[in-house]
């Protein structure tokens, strides 16, 4: 199997795992957990320097879900490298689960810091990509926002400073999905433009289509090649991606889908791996 191939087979599986736990758990975030999946797919499957065995190998590159919500896709994508048994995504946001409903960095192996307050997650990011910096050291640092986290005000004195400090070892991805829980991103705070805005700031910026395996590593290899600037990869993607009826469909925002619901998702998940394996 080709690595195309491969990690379009990885992210359908993060796709069921989202689908599967939310039905077990009967709440949850679908929407922007799907839209995610072939971003870190991509991620944890081929770009990042990191190791399931040793969670806190001092020379990892970081990762950091800013939009604490879309935690399933971050379970389902550490189980699946190795980080605890996949049967414990299962037990998501039950009581004395270390899979709850926003990540827990004391709890969870491979978490890097607890989120779920919209724009605290990227300043932190920036935090760990500045300490890189100063202790001359070669890893980088991810961390994944939504667009309706960029209407938070704390973003944009990340955005400020990381440009001011030059960081090239800091990249952002934007789930620029276009839809956030009260509706349409444009008619609750219209964020455009966003690449200039980001641009003006001082970041190198990249649009790409968030769902095409190509484009995502090609824009973390021009990422990582960049000089004296961080990046910032506007991914446009589907919310809900993956499953037809949830597909960008605002109230799949937060809510997770019913027993049949959920089978008629995997059903559909489970032929759209058999159309592109033909």
């Amino acid at each position: 199997m080709d690595k195309i191939n491969f990690l379009k087979e990885k992210a359908n599986l993060l796709r069921q795992d989202i689908i599967e736990m939310l039905s077990i758990a009967g709440s949850g975030h679908p929407g922007g957990s799907l839209s995610s999946a072939d971003i870190l797919a991509c991620l944890y499957f081929d770009v990042l320097r990191h190791n399931p065995k040793n969670p806190k190998w001092e020379d990892r590159d970081r990762f950091v879900l800013s939009k604490g919500h879309a935690c399933p896709l971050l379970y389902s994508v550490l189980a699946r490298c190795g980080y605890f048994p996949l049967e414990e995504l299962k037990t998501l946001r039950k009581i004395n689960s270390r899979l709850q409903g926003h990540p827990d960095s004391q709890k969870t192996p491979g978490v890097e810091i607890s989120t779920g307050s919209l724009g605290q997650g990227i300043s932190a990011a920036e935090g760990m990509a500045l300490a890189g910096k100063i202790d001359k050291k070669s890893y980088r640092v991810y961390v994944l926002i939504g667009d309706g986290e960029i209407e938070e005000g704390e973003v944009w004195e990340s955005a400020m400073s990381a440009g001011y400090y030059k960081l090239n070892n800091l990249c952002a991805i934007l789930d620029y999905n276009g839809l956030q829980i009260d509706g349409p991103i444009k008619k609750v705070m219209n964020p455009e433009p966003i690449k200039e805005k980001w641009s003006s700031f001082g970041w190198h910026t990249i649009e790409i289509n968030g769902h095409s395996i190509s484009q995502i590593l090609n824009a973390f290899k021009e990422a990582e090649q960049t000089k004296d600037k961080p990046t910032i990869i506007i991914a446009h993607t589907i919310k809900g991606k993956g499953v037809s009826f949830m597909e960008n469909v605002v109230e799949f925002h937060g809510k997770a889908p019913t027993k049949q619901e959920a089978k008629t998702a995997l059903n559909e998940l489970k032929e759209e791996k058999k159309e592109w394996k033909n």
